[in-house]
């Protein structure tokens, strides 16, 4: 069992690309009102992210396994815990004029469980959870370039930015399969300054919050792929 804190078990090159322009106030309000006025046909959503609306299928089989073990043995694992935590998927996450739809969402379950209008968790007009009552989130790799690239680069730097304090990447199209922890973000620098990235099959634990302590392994990824 291999913690945040300790030296990764097996070396892995970290994915980056360059930094991408900020998108300023007023893109942001177009894209708030255009996203606001979308209607997409059943088994798509659509995102904001880094200045661009974002448009993704929903997944594959494998995608919907490890995303289910997931949110199941998490929400075992906070239920254990008695923790004010709980486990939601399908609900966008609320960051100014930025909208996100993670795989899986532990937020605290007063605001899952909120009216629409309640202010405090929720966002305008009952659109979302306001990201300040995110405690984790996760999410599963798509294949193609671009569904890649936005969960392991633009989403990771979203996500760092809006402060939410641990990302968990689970990536089938990395090697044989990867899951890569992030924790302690730095919003002005939009990174996480913890990173632990652990090849399928080797089990890795959440650092920090309310999920501290709970283990992902081969019960939630599978056995590594090609294996």
């Amino acid at each position: 069992m291999t913690a945040l804190a300790q030296e990764a078990p097996v070396t892995m090159p970290e994915i980056t690309t360059p930094e991408d322009t900020t998108p300023g106030p007023e893109l942001d309000e177009v894209l708030w009102q255009a996203w606001k006025a979308m209607e997409l046909p059943e088994g798509f959503h659509a995102e904001i992210i880094e200045g661009s609306i974002e448009v993704s299928p929903t997944g594959r089989h494998s995608h919907s396994r490890i995303s289910f073990q997931l949110r199941r043995l998490l929400t075992q694992y906070l239920d254990k815990q008695s923790s004010a935590y709980a486990v939601t998927n399908d609900t966008n996450i609320i960051h100014g004029r930025k909208v996100w739809i993670p795989d899986v969402v532990v937020a605290l379950e007063e605001a899952i469980i909120a009216s629409a209008d309640d202010t405090e968790f929720v966002a305008e007009d009952g659109i979302g959870l306001d990201v300040r009552c995110v405690a984790l989130v996760a999410e599963v790799v798509s294949p193609g370039h671009d569904c890649k690239k936005r969960d392991r680069v633009r989403k990771r730097r979203a996500y760092a930015e809006a402060g939410i304090p641990v990302y968990v990447i689970l990536d089938d199209y990395d090697g044989q399969g990867t899951v890569t922890v992030l924790a302690s973000p730095l919003p002005d620098k939009a990174v996480y300054a913890e990173s632990h990235r652990v090849p399928y099959g080797t089990e890795v634990i959440i650092p920090d919050g309310p999920a501290k302590g709970f283990t992902i392994g081969e019960a939630i990824t599978g056995p590594p792929r090609g294996a």
